[in-house]
């Protein structure tokens, strides 16, 4: 019960990485709203969680989606404590010329306009409650990037580094901001990150470059946030840590 009294909500929430962060926060005492563009999904995650949890869909690429999210969040809770900024996208593993420009915005649209729009409609309700915490999902993209990947690397690097900033801005008013940076994991995006199909000896590849030998599991994800928005981290802001097996070393 680490996260006993807690409201939270977390987006991408319907599969992968958050689903298994809102199965955890809710695990550990957190009220959740489990917030997705898959609506469907984000009502089956919560009528798992049952009375802990609420589904929202929203379009984290676009201001009033979010703006709307944490209004009703607020409106269900009473409050929101934790926001997990998890939603992403990444255009398929490829030489950087064969993406187009309209794949390089939605890739920017969801994995850094969706924090912007984040930022603004939580900080002011944080600043009137006296703090808040915001975990951002960035990537080992953004710190030791692969080859075939440039434009999502960049959005990443992006990623971390808003992180790092919001922390130092926003600490006077009691917010800490953190951010997780997996590697590889397995998820749906597997085969967009690879270029390739799942294949043991495709997989294999990959994991190679992890001293660990084996993808990020959702439940590493999990455990990461979990810590992260405890008060067992209340001295820590604006760390990026690192989910990866080695990957970064």
């Amino acid at each position: 019960m680490r996260l006993e009294g807690k409201t939270t909500l977390v987006t991408g929430a319907a599969s992968g990485f958050g689903r298994a962060i809102a199965r955890r926060f809710a695990a550990e005492g957190a009220r959740v709203a489990v917030v997705d563009l898959n609506e469907a999904g984000a009502r089956a995650v919560a009528a798992e969680l049952g009375d802990a949890a609420i589904a929202l869909r929203c379009d984290v690429a676009r201001a009033e989606d979010v703006a709307g999210a944490v209004e009703a969040a607020r409106a269900a809770f009473g409050r929101l404590d934790v926001v997990v900024n998890n939603a992403g996208w990444s255009h398929r593993n490829q030489p950087l010329l064969e993406v187009d420009y309209d794949m390089f915005r939605k890739v920017y649209a969801i994995n850094v306009d969706s924090i912007f729009h984040m930022t603004h409609a939580v900080v002011p309700h944080w600043r009137e409650i006296g703090g808040g915490c915001m975990i951002n999902v960035g990537s080992t993209a953004g710190i030791r990037p692969r080859p075939g990947l440039s434009w999502y690397n960049s959005s990443k690097g992006a990623v971390n580094m808003m992180t790092k900033t919001l922390a130092v801005e926003l600490a006077a008013d009691g917010i800490r901001v953190c951010g997780l940076a997996p590697v590889m994991g397995a998820t749906a995006l597997l085969e967009t990150f690879m270029g390739m199909p799942d294949t043991p000896e495709n997989r294999a590849k990959f994991l190679g470059s992890i001293p660990l030998g084996r993808l990020c599991e959702p439940e590493d994800m999990a455990n990461a946030a979990l810590y992260l928005a405890s008060d067992e981290a209340a001295f820590i802001t604006g760390v990026v840590l690192e989910v990866d097996g080695g990957r970064t070393i």
